[in-house]
């Protein structure tokens, strides 16, 4: 004997979400934007990557953990090391292209003056903690590394500035 079929409790359907059609696999080849190295920002970027690996390895290649204030510099430097080869990731694949709920140029000034205000204060630290009185076989490199300090803090200050005048040009739109 057969059973009759039940009336069904409930009802799914699938249906894609705008996130999902984003993201479909139509367009899954990367662009690539080769001019973006050649802008100054692009250029500013490629600066805060070679310099910022060399404070943070001048540095690790001693006997930092003997002064605390290292920690704080290695936490910035290792920290904004690895965001800026992100966003330069974004930027040379044109990521943020295919994410456009993201506001790009809110986040690029947020994140780029963040790392200006925080690698100030990790070059300030960086070169008070400095004397050759202190460990003499390690001098040279924390000196070093507190240069290039500095030398990443400018650059991320350049890019503070365009990142605020494209904020403020899209912003008075």
């Amino acid at each position: 004997m057969e059973e009759p079929q039940r009336a069904r409790s409930h009802t799914v359907n699938t249906t894609t979400s705008s996130f999902a059609e984003n993201f479909s696999t139509t367009s899954s080849s990367l662009a690539y934007d080769r001019e973006f190295l050649r802008t100054l920002p692009g250029l500013l970027i490629v600066a805060e990557i070679v310099l910022g690996l060399l404070v943070w390895t001048l540095i690790a290649g001693t006997e930092y953990f003997r002064v605390p204030a290292f920690g704080w510099v290695m936490f910035v430097a290792v920290f904004y090391w690895v965001l800026t080869v992100f966003f330069l990731i974004i930027y040379i694949t044109m990521t943020y292209t295919r994410i456009p709920q993201v506001p790009w140029t809110t986040v690029g000034l947020c994140f780029n003056g963040s790392a200006f205000v925080l690698y100030l204060s990790a070059a300030v630290v960086d070169a008070t903690s400095v004397s050759p009185e202190r460990d003499s076989h390690n001098f040279n490199s924390w000196a070093a590394s507190s240069f290039f300090a500095f030398l990443v803090t400018i650059c991320y200050a350049g890019n503070t500035y365009f990142s605020f005048t494209a904020w403020r040009s899209r912003t008075i739109q």
